[in-house]
């Protein structure tokens, strides 16, 4: 399995144990009543935890969250493992690339909406808040429902550790690309091999060849340019080549902030008020191949500095 697909499932995995309520079970009595608690261990440290006033359905989620947990923390062992014999190493995350992650959390909301809104997605900010918090709306098309759920989830992706610490590269490219369009496209993931047309424009995007793409990429992430001029230059690369058949705006832009934050460079999103104004420029850029507006745009509208 690719190191890709093996991190996203480790960030997957560890996302829903965090969310979990699971561990040794224990009841105490206090003032007449019966509470549990969980006892756990995490990084090799013991936690003890209050969950609530007993009850057999408290009780028995918790006896079936610990049965998924055991499973759980099993995959976990054989994905370290499977990225043992690939050479794959974690490092340590440095303080500002922790404070860039940390920046984009507090700003996942926000960015998904602008996203979104960039796709076209009928969704209000509430909506949004509510859908990456985990909750269901009314009124949205289940496409559209997915697409802000499937936002968060490459989101998410970028920012696990694992992730952001990796080579910004092709294979993070699919990812995200399968990521975003989960359960909406039969090939998520792959590069396209069907000719596409771009509302708008009259540019028709050349077929993509594998083994070029990768290598385009390559030169753009280990030039000597700066993060945020790889970051911009990859997004609109990947916009204008369309290597896959849906989703390649969503996955531009998430691409371009893995290079900034594994480089603790800020963030670039498209404001959701500015998006007449990209869409014309990027028609520009396409039928033109002039970069000059479209950076400066970018520079000035949509960046956002760490410091």
């Amino acid at each position: 399995m690719e190191i890709a697909k093996l991190l996203e499932e480790k960030s997957v995995i560890e996302a829903s144990l965090e969310k979990m309520i699971y561990g040794s079970i224990e009841i105490r009595e206090q003032n007449g009543k019966k509470l549990i608690y969980v006892h756990y261990r995490d990084d090799g440290r013991h936690y003890s935890k209050y969950v609530g006033e007993y009850s057999r359905d408290l009780f028995a989620m918790i006896a079936t969250n610990n049965n998924a947990a055991r499973a759980y923390k099993k995959r976990l062992r054989e994905i370290k493992k499977e990225l043992g014999k690939n050479n794959y190493i974690q490092e340590e995350i440095s303080e500002d690339v922790a404070i860039n992650i940390d920046l984009a959390r507090r700003n996942l909301v926000d960015s998904v909406y602008k996203q979104a809104v960039l796709e076209g997605v009928a969704t209000t900010y509430s909506d949004t808040e509510t859908l990456v918090n985990g909750g269901m709306v009314n009124g949205m098309t289940a496409a559209d429902v997915q697409k802000v759920v499937n936002l968060k989830r490459a989101w998410e992706f970028i920012l696990s550790p694992g992730v952001i610490l990796y080579p910004s590269n092709f294979a993070i490219v699919s990812q995200i690309n399968g990521i975003v369009e989960e359960g909406l496209s039969f090939s998520a993931g792959r590069i396209r091999n069907v000719p596409v047309t771009i509302g708008g424009s009259s540019y028709v995007p050349p077929f993509p060849i594998e083994d070029q793409a990768k290598e385009d990429i390559r030169n753009i992430t280990e030039s000597d340019k700066s993060p945020l001029d790889k970051a911009i230059e990859a997004l609109l690369y990947l916009k204008k080549r369309q290597l896959f058949l849906d989703g390649n705006k969503r996955t531009a832009v998430i691409f371009a902030n893995h290079i900034l934050i594994k480089n603790a460079s800020g963030l670039i999103v498209i404001p959701s008020e500015s998006v007449p104004e990209y869409k014309k420029l990027l028609i520009h850029y396409y039928e033109t191949d002039e970069k000059e507006e479209i950076i400066r745009f970018l520079k000035e509208k949509c960046y956002r500095p760490l410091r």
